[in-house]
């Protein structure tokens, strides 16, 4: 027998790593555990996922943000592994102090998040990249926490009963993955549409703290002393009482973010299954403004000019047929119905509540002139790619793209040569396509890719641009944000920016002009420049014939050479 203070004989476990006084049977003992392990690994999935999504709504650009992510988090996983064999002696108590850290860090990380870029994303200098700055910060620290369990785990469990480290390490792994499983199909399926964003990440960190508590607190309890049970309890009790409330206080939170981002004259702010739809002015004179997913799609100043820009040249001859892809608000179709020629108005758009608003909002409506209220227009809702591979080949004499920002991750596939491709099959012989492609003084590159890209399709090309009238505000796909109403500074908007008060000058960032491209799939010369507009026959309010032919001209002069086409395959934007 071994004297309490004597020397461990070779090769006998260190006293910390003797058997665990657990007050269950040692089977149970190990479901327990494994149970937990399920648990926290569908909790860490909840927290890796939450970033992604709201970084992408936030800053665009999945791909990117996914990355930054996963790579960031799984690096930190390395160093969290590492680190916690400090914690082996004390692996309950480290335990379930981490998984109280866990909670709190992954539970309130979206709305840090959220809060960092509504009242400082938009500021000069280093923040700037506040957002990105706290996205990077959130994935390594949750990624340490997360990469830490997996070590204490395996302590714990081989407590209870040794055995095979290898039927350990399967057993423990199995249980992760599972739950991992079960934790990213949760998010998208069952948190994310019934809880929001928000809701979700606290929800998720109190079952997170929950789990870890009852774990060490009711299994392990024996091996920790009482000063160390007092401080878990009071450290787990305060993480959950500060999630709980916050998640009290997440609506009253949403709504100052949201007057932070938008300004105070939010009207109308929804959240389809596709997006969030926010309106802002529109009554007592006030422009409306139409912002989707935290970026301006429409800016009730200018408008006009940029669906007058985009449809009218295309519609410079027969257009019985008119074929809108995006363009849910109605305006696009606003401008087309002006044509007398026009028997029918095919709007395809992804997100059915943007056009149930478009319908129904007085303001909208009105700015769209009742547009969905004539027998002509007819709308489908869906993918507008998968849509267009349905459409019937030489059905449409014009064809209006009137889609999202292709830096936009989502939108690339719309901006694609197969893409084009399908647009010019369903073109009848001599029809028109008319696309936006971003700014061009802003955004050469894209522009002159979106271009290169057309022409691969086999469309002949007339690039041309129209400058925005009102300084300092554009609207339309290329997300830009016009001057705050409430205060002097402008407020600007981007592909990973949405508005908010500049607060380091006082002129707006956004772009001053918006490129088009005018297309058909005919034999011969190109459709321009010079473009026609037939003035004496449509009702325009800002384009003139001599505007657009002299600005189909100069942007010849911004021609960058040898752009690529972009493919599903191998994007470009």
């Amino acid at each position: 027998m071994i004297e309490p203070h004597a020397p461990a004989p070779p090769g006998a476990p260190p006293p910390w790593r003797g058997p665990a006084r657990i007050p269950v049977r040692p089977d149970t003992g190990r479901l327990l555990v494994l149970a937990c392990v399920f648990v926290c690994a569908a909790c860490g999935l909840v927290y890796e996922l939450e970033l992604v999504a709201l970084a992408s709504y936030l800053m665009g650009d999945s791909v990117t943000q996914a990355s930054v992510v996963l790579s960031v988090m799984v690096f930190a996983m390395g160093i969290g592994s590492l680190a916690a064999k400090r914690l082996r002696r004390f692996a309950a108590a480290g335990f379930g102090a981490l998984e109280a850290s866990l909670a709190l860090v992954g539970g309130c990380s979206a709305m840090a998040l959220y809060a960092v870029f509504a009242w400082t994303g938009d500021w000069g200098g280093l923040w700037a990249d506040g957002p990105r700055i706290l996205l990077v910060a959130f994935s390594l620290a949750i990624g340490l926490l997360i990469g830490a369990e997996v070590p204490l785990l395996m302590e714990l469990i081989q407590r209870i009963r040794r055995q095979d480290a290898g039927v350990a390490v399967a057993d423990l792994f199995a249980a992760d993955y599972v739950g991992a499983l079960v934790g990213g199909l949760a998010f998208p399926f069952l948190l994310l549409p019934f809880l929001g964003q928000l809701t979700s990440s606290l929800l998720t960190g109190g079952v997170n703290v929950i789990a870890g508590a009852a774990l060490v607190l009711g299994l392990f309890r024996r091996d920790l002393s009482c000063r160390a049970r007092c401080f878990l309890l009071v450290a787990n009790i305060v993480v959950l009482g500060v999630l709980a409330s916050a998640a009290v206080l997440v609506d009253d939170f949403e709504q100052a973010a949201r007057q932070a981002v938008y300004g105070d004259d939010v009207r109308v702010a929804v959240r389809t299954g596709v997006q969030e739809i926010v309106l802002t002015g529109g009554v007592e004179g006030r422009p409306l403004d139409l912002y989707l997913d935290g970026r301006l799609r429409v800016g009730g100043r200018d408008e006009r000019r940029y669906h007058e820009a985009l449809v009218h040249p295309a519609m410079n001859g027969p257009p019985a047929r008119v074929l809108i892809l995006g363009g849910g608000d109605g305006l696009a179709a606003r401008e087309a119905l002006t044509h007398p020629g026009v028997r029918r108005v095919d709007v395809v758009d992804l997100d059915p509540g943007l056009v149930r608003l478009a319908r129904t909002d007085p303001a909208l409506s009105r700015l769209n002139d009742h547009a969905y209220r004539d027998p002509r227009v007819h709308v489908a809702t869906g993918d507008v790619f998968q849509w267009l591979r349905g459409a019937p080949p030489a059905t449409y004499d014009v064809i209006v793209t009137d889609l999202p920002d292709p830096g936009i991750t989502a939108s690339t596939k719309l901006y694609s040569q197969e893409f084009y491709g399908l647009a010019r099959r369903a073109l009848a012989p001599g029809g028109r396509l008319a696309v936006h492609a971003g700014p061009v003084a802003t955004r050469r590159r894209v522009f002159w890719t979106v271009e290169a890209t057309m022409r691969a399709a086999g469309l002949h090309t007339a690039p041309y641009r129209v400058d925005s009238r009102d300084s300092g505000f554009t609207a339309g796909p290329d997300r830009t944000a016009g001057p705050d109403r409430t205060a002097g500074p402008d407020r600007t908007a981007g592909p990973d920016r949405t508005a908010g008060p500049d607060r380091t000058a006082g002129t707006s960032r956004a772009p001053r002009d918006w490129g088009f491209v005018l297309a058909t799939a005919a034999p011969g010369p190109a459709p321009g420049p010079p473009l026609r507009l037939d003035r004496a026959e449509l009702p325009l309010h800002t384009l003139t014939q001599a505007d657009l032919t002299a600005d189909g001209r100069a942007v010849q002069d911004t021609r960058v050479p040898g752009v690529r086409a972009s493919t599903l395959i191998h994007p470009r934007y």
